[in-house]
């Protein structure tokens, strides 16, 4: 049974005109061995980006990409033609499967756009491309299952929407990973207070409390493996 905790300003940062990035894991220049993976996640990226700026036309294969938009909007444009934006409050599903060319930009007029995306390595190699959209009831509160599923065997993720003195336990699994997108948890068990952009990387650990301390958001990611 393990717990560590990394902190928001321990994540790699990359810095371009009108882009900020903090990786969670080793990722182009930054590399560190001990930050390669988490069970199947192998990024996780936490993009703050200027309306009509963002990631020009590139390749994925092989990954499952998975986007939570928490300000903005995101437009994604891809290869087959599909054309989709992506409002706050909203899951996208990229399963890059044999091969998919897409741009990922932030719509201009809603100010900074963030994002925070998530890749892991499939199950299965070089199925066919697809790409899904579904918004997460914003009035839900507690642990709110992403309506999209992913194509690891054993993987889901979870929203969790809590107002400030909120009680929520954790799932128990394997592998479970928090991140704090908005708000703060308060001192618990496993550790100090938590803010936005720490996160919490549990193996084999039992259920733990978590309490919000104002109103709080996070992702919940659980694995078998």
């Amino acid at each position: 049974m393990t717990v560590e905790i990394r902190r928001g300003n321990t994540r790699f940062l990359t810095r371009v005109p009108g882009r900020l990035t903090r990786h969670a894991f080793s990722f182009g220049e930054h590399y560190d061995p001990e930050r390669l993976s988490f069970g199947p996640m192998v990024c996780h990226d936490d993009h703050v980006v200027r309306g009509g700026q963002g990631f020009e036309e590139h390749a994925h294969s092989d990954l499952e990409i998975v986007t939570w938009v928490v300000s903005g909007a995101v437009r994604h444009v891809d290869d087959a033609g599909r054309e989709e934006v992506v409002p706050a409050g909203s899951l996208a599903v990229l399963s890059a499967g044999s091969g998919v060319r897409h741009s990922e930009t932030a719509v201009e007029g809603a100010g900074p756009t963030r994002w925070v995306q998530t890749w892991l390595r499939p199950d299965a190699t070089g199925t066919d491309p697809s790409y899904a959209v579904a918004a997460v009831d914003p009035g839900a509160r507690g642990l709110v299952p992403a309506p999209l599923g992913v194509g690891v065997d054993g993987a889901s993720l979870a929203v969790a929407q809590l107002r400030g003195g909120d009680t929520l336990e954790l799932p128990v699994a394997p592998r479970v990973h928090v991140y704090v997108v908005r708000g703060a948890l308060l001192r618990f068990s496993l550790a100090e207070p938590l803010a936005v952009g720490d996160s919490i990387c549990a193996t084999d650990e039992p259920a733990h409390p978590v309490v919000a301390a104002v109103d709080t958001q996070l992702l919940v990611w659980t694995f078998t493996s």
